[in-house]
């Protein structure tokens, strides 16, 4: 069951637990722009209606404890409180309908991607609490109303808006956000068995840090390079022209100010090239690194190749994630109907 299905009227159920992929983001060329989601890991949000208002104490297991339990500074409890808050401002909802008094929420987050590893924790959570409170409200909502809310809980999470996780983590596959404050999401072709690979070294990169080492100017020549190859990547995929596909997966813009914050980054890239990636670069601020590949067995050897070089280099060890680039996006998995 997708996050996309819609099964017209509803009451809302007692309770609903979405699950939402991983993403790599950035896809080198495509800062802030281009996503794309993982089979796994993912985490898992139950949405539970309550007797208040708003948004109870988030509970949240798998993060050692690291992450807010206050919803206006969770990911996953700032995405919710935005859906609630909307519903508030247009009682009918989205199908014209008066669904009577929104109820309140309690979330409990079960942490699989891992905190600050470029995987796209933030988006993971926001992404399944509102698919899964989406059930448990009165009605159904377009999947652009549920970006919109998730972003707003990345915006809590790492203070910015940006889509790049969310949107892929929603939609699944490989998307190119035209505009996050307008939901306006493009889903690209992928071509047949492509396929990722994605290391994620025992080590953390802080977004709110990786952001702040960008600056906030790009020379021109660089913006004109990197506006080619963006271009040129779009094109490649969708000709499915694999070679211009790896010419075009070069960032020009973050990875020369990031790289430096991950350990064994540049062997491990390297070796994924002379292993036969199409083109290797950070996953979102990183510390993750991502290979895209021509099937799941290049991946899968390219994998192996960058994890030996990072522990070679770096002395850090490492998760292997492979994943096809047509991974499915969010879903839910359990429904609690209420009683009649």
């Amino acid at each position: 069951m997708s996050a996309a299905d819609d099964a017209g009227p509803s009451r809302g159920a007692e309770a609903a637990t979405a699950f939402a992929p991983a993403s790599v983001s950035n896809l080198a060329c495509g800062f802030d722009i281009l996503g794309m989601a993982l089979d796994a890991p993912g985490d898992r949000v139950t949405a539970r209606r309550t007797g208040g208002s708003g948004v109870a104490e988030v509970e949240v297991r798998g993060d050692d404890g690291r992450l807010p339990r206050d919803p206006e500074a969770n990911s996953a409890g700032a995405a919710v409180a935005e859906l609630l808050e909307g519903l508030r401002r247009d009682d009918a909802g989205d199908d014209g309908r008066d669904h009577g008094p929104v109820p309140g929420i309690a979330l409990e987050v079960r942490k699989g991607v891992p905190v600050a590893g470029g995987l796209g924790s933030s988006g993971a959570s926001a992404v399944a609490a509102v698919v899964a409170a989406d059930r448990v409200l009165p009605g159904r909502r377009p999947r652009a109303r549920l970006l919109r809310c998730a972003v707003e809980g990345e915006r809590a999470a790492c203070g910015s808006r940006h889509a790049d996780n969310v949107a892929p983590s929603l939609y699944g596959g490989l998307v190119l956000v035209r505009s996050a404050a307008d939901a306006d999401v493009v889903e690209l072709p992928v071509p047949s068995g492509l396929a990722v690979a994605v290391i994620r070294p025992h080590a953390e990169v802080e977004t709110r840090e990786a952001r702040e080492v960008l600056g906030d100017r790009v020379p021109l020549e660089d913006a004109v390079t990197q506006g080619a190859n963006l271009g040129a990547l779009v094109a490649g995929l969708f000709r499915g022209d694999l070679e211009l596909v790896s010419r075009s997966l070069v960032d020009v813009i973050a990875e020369p100010k990031r790289a430096g914050l991950v350990p064994g980054y540049r062997a491990a890239r390297d070796a994924a090239l002379e292993g036969g990636a199409l083109g290797a670069n950070l996953s979102g601020s990183g510390p993750s690194i991502f290979a895209l590949c021509r099937d799941g067995a290049g991946a899968r050897s390219v994998g192996r190749a960058m994890r030996e070089a990072l522990e070679a280099d770096a002395g850090l060890e490492s998760d292997l994630f492979v994943s096809p680039a047509s991974a499915s996006g969010a879903r839910v998995e359990r429904v609690r109907e209420g009683s009649e």
